[in-house]
């Protein structure tokens, strides 16, 4: 029987101007959660309360969107917040566009390509894995929360299920949802749900 090293919920931020119009965003600072954002988190809290399940530590990435979102959950655990190293994907010459623009221009295929200045898929996806290996061994049977970005939360599903980088984004995460997945001796890891966004 595997033995569980860690439990990880994963918590992507609230909605952004951006995120609501379908924006690359790579910048840290802005924006904010907007209204709608803010309502998304606190239905995430509402969530986690009617759960009554302890969590040991919160750890966030160190955008504003992503903080912004842990100290509101933060709040309803009376915990404070670990910032990690762990941004999403760099997009380089495109943040700031439209995915329908780089979309229209470059296929499908474009989600696979490393945009000028930019990070490669490959490099994204073997940064997030050792950050959270990292995480799972420094929490060894603990349950913990990562608020974070929705590309990382499908980059981590994408190592459990062992996706192709084409499959990996066609596994939609949305903000302000809730993954949860379980890490085991051996590295095997399971999930036991994703994207569920509380209603």
């Amino acid at each position: 029987m595997f033995k569980r090293k860690c439990k990880i919920t994963f918590i992507t931020h609230g909605a952004t101007v951006h995120s609501m119009d379908g924006i690359i965003c790579d910048t840290e600072k802005y924006p904010k959660l907007n209204e709608f954002g803010e309502e998304e988190i606190e239905k995430v809290c509402g969530y986690l309360e009617n759960r009554a399940v302890a969590y040991d530590k919160i750890y966030t990435s160190a955008s504003a969107r992503c903080t912004q979102s842990a100290e509101i959950i933060a709040k309803l655990f009376k915990k404070k917040i670990t910032i990690i190293d762990l941004p999403g994907r760099n997009h380089g010459e495109w943040s700031g566009r439209a995915f329908e623009e780089i979309f229209d221009l470059y296929g499908p295929e474009a989600i696979c390509q490393k945009p000028k200045g930019g990070e490669a898929l490959e490099v994204f996806n073997k940064r997030v894995s050792k950050t959270i290996d990292k995480l799972v061994e420094e929490n060894q049977g603990n349950r913990i929360i990562v608020v974070t970005t929705p590309d990382v939360v499908q980059s981590a599903i994408a190592k459990t299920l062992e996706l192709t980088p084409v499959n990996q984004f066609k596994n939609l995460i949305k903000t302000g949802t809730l993954t949860q997945i379980s890490y085991f001796e051996g590295d095997w890891s399971s999930i036991i749900y994703s994207d569920h966004m509380p209603a």
